[in-house]
């Protein structure tokens, strides 16, 4: 799978951004997709991950309730919606794809497929 992510940008605090991810090479609709984050000096991140049939998504805390992540399987399309943004939010987000198969889709290791990453900076 190959992932091309985009909707980056410099944001005021309070504002919002909508990041996409597009997938294409291999059935986009049988991986579980993810977003993580990595700041500077800092671990990439889990941001959030939505699942392959259900749709059912994840976040982490400091996100819930600002962002939403969706799937448009008809587009190879994953999006990550970012509300009320605040400082602490900016990093490099990066898309991941990862094929259910038993384990946790909160850690970047498992993932198989990533994307190039995409910048937001949020000003205060």
């Amino acid at each position: 799978v190959q992932l091309q992510a985009s909707g980056g940008g410099l944001v005021q605090a309070g504002g919002s951004l909508r990041l996409s991810c597009v997938a294409s090479g291999r059935t986009f609709s049988n991986y579980i997709m993810g977003w993580f984050r990595q700041a500077p000096g800092k671990e990439r991140e889990f941001v959030a991950a939505i699942h392959r049939g259900t749709g059912t998504p994840d976040y982490t805390d400091p996100v819930k309730g600002r962002s939403t992540i969706s799937r448009d399987n008809a587009k190879n399309t994953v999006y990550l919606q970012m509300n009320s943004l605040k400082p602490e939010d900016t990093a490099v987000y990066y898309c991941a794809a990862v094929y259910p198969r038993g384990i946790s889709y909160f850690y970047a290791h498992n993932y198989d497929y990533w994307g190039q990453g995409t910048l937001v900076t949020v000003s205060s």
